[in-house]
C-alpha cells in the first residue's frame, strides 16, 4: 500500500495563552499543507501569530501556552505526541532555525560541542565521526576554515556567520522540514542574498521542505511556492506565490506590497498602512484589519468573513466581505 500522507498536514490550528484575564488567542484556525521539497510563506506584521503557529508545531511553546487542531507530520500527529516521541523528531526530522542566532546558541560552549553533540543525541555518532560531518556541514554552509572555526565560541563569528552556523545545525541531521523563523532578520542586504541562495541550493541537494517565517515579501517572492498571509492570528489570503504578489485579492496583502520599497520608483512615498495591529486580547468583532482598512464597510466591523474560495481565482482563499474585482482594481493602481 503506497504512503498517500502529504510531508506535512495543518489543520485547524489554534494557539492560546492562559493570562490572569482569561485565554488570548494567538492564532486561529490555521490550516495548510506542504509536500516534499516545497517552500511554504507565512508573511504578516509583528505579533500576527507567525513564530507562534511553528513554535506550536515544534511543541516549543511557553509554559502558559497550548494547541489545539491536528498537525501531521508523516501522517503522525505531532500535538498528539508525548515528549519522548516527539523528541526523537525535533531536531532530527523537523528542524529549525530560529529567528536570533546570538540568542539561540550557547555562549558557553563551543561550536564543535554544540554540533557534535546534535550527532550523538539523534544519530548515535561517535565524536569523532560526529567531528567529521560537522565540518563538512559547515563547509556546505561556506563557513571558511570550518576546520579551525568550528572550535570557536559564538560571539567570535559574525552576525551572518552565527546565522550559517545555525543553518547548518538545523541541516545536521538531513531533516525532511525546515522551519526557518526570519532567517534574514538584522543581516545586511547582501548577507540576506547570500543566506537565501544557501537555503535553495540546500534545498535543491537535500530535498528538503521549507516554512519560511518572515515579513519580508521580496524573500517570499524569490523562494516561496505557497504564500499564508496572517493577521491578527487569522488567514487573510493564501494561495500561490504568483497569486499573492500579482494578483492579491486581500486588502492587508495590497498594503503590504504597497509598502515594499521599489527601486524602480525613486522619488515615490511608500504607502503606509494606517494604524496599528490589533490588541489580540481584544480583537474586533468583525474582520480584525477593519480598523486599519481602507476598504472596511460596517459589514466589516460586526461580522467576521469566513475564510473561502475567492470567486474567479482558482485555488486562492481569502477571507473579505469586499469583492476580489474591487481589491484587483486598485491593486492595478499601486502595483507595478
Amino acid at each position: 500500500m503506497t504512503n498517500t500522507h502529504k510531508l506535512l498536514e495543518v489543520d485547524d490550528l489554534s494557539v492560546k495563552f492562559k493570562t490572569p484575564d482569561g485565554d488570548v488567542t494567538a492564532v486561529n484556525g490555521l490550516s495548510f499543507d506542504l509536500e516534499r521539497g516545497q517552500t511554504f510563506g507565512i508573511v504578516g506584521e509583528s505579533g500576527s501569530g507567525k513564530s507562534q503557529s511553528m513554535l506550536a508545531i515544534m511543541g516549543l511553546l511557553a509554559s502558559n501556552g497550548y494547541a489545539t487542531g491536528r498537525v501531521r507530520f508523516n501522517g503522525q500527529d505531532l500535538l498528539a505526541m508525548k515528549p519522548d516521541a516527539l523528541n526523537r523528531i525535533r531536531g532530527n526530522r523537523v528542524a529549525m532555525i530560529f529567528q536570533d542566532p546570538m540568542t539561540s546558541l550557547n555562549p558557553y560552549l563551543t561550536v564543535e560541542r554544540q554540533m557534535t553533540e546534535v550527532l550523538e543525541l539523534h544519530k548515535g555518532l561517535t565524536r569523532k565521526s560526529a567531528l567529521s560531518l560537522a565540518i563538512a556541514t559547515l563547509e556546505q554552509v561556506r563557513i571558511p576554515d570550518a576546520a579551525r572555526r568550528i572550535r570557536m565560541y559564538p560571539h567570535e563569528f559574525s552576525g551572518g556567520m552565527r546565522q550559517r552556523i545555525m543553518i547548518a545545525m538545523a541541516l545536521l541531521c538531513q531533516p525532511d522540514l525546515l522551519i526557518a523563523d526570519e532567517p534574514t532578520t538584522a543581516l545586511d542586504v547582501t548577507v540576506q542574498a547570500q543566506t537565501m541562495t544557501l537555503l535553495r541550493d540546500l534545498q535543491r541537494d537535500f530535498g528538503t521542505a521549507i516554512v519560511l517565517i518572515t515579513h519580508d515579501l521580496g524573500v517570499v517572492a524569490g523562494i516561496c511556492d505557497k504564500v499564508m498571509v496572517l493577521y491578527g492570528g487569522r488567514i487573510m489570503e493564501q494561495g500561490t506565490a504568483e497569486n499573492i504578489f500579482y494578483e492579491p485579492t486581500h486588502p492587508y496583502t495590497l498594503g503590504l506590497l504597497g509598502a515594499v520599497p521599489k527601486l524602480d520608483h525613486e522619488g515615490e512615498r511608500l504607502v503606509a498602512i494606517p494604524g496599528v495591529p490589533p490588541n489580540m486580547a481584544r480583537l474586533p468583532a468583525g474582520c480584525p484589519f477593519s480598523e486599519r482598512c481602507t476598504f472596511a464597510m460596517e459589514r466589516c466591523t460586526t461580522d467576521r468573513p469566513p475564510l473561502e474560495l475567492a470567486a474567479g481565482h482558482p485555488g486562492v482563499l481569502r477571507a473579505c466581505h469586499k469583492a476580489p474585482g474591487e481589491i484587483e482594481a486598485k491593486a492595478q493602481e499601486v502595483l507595478p
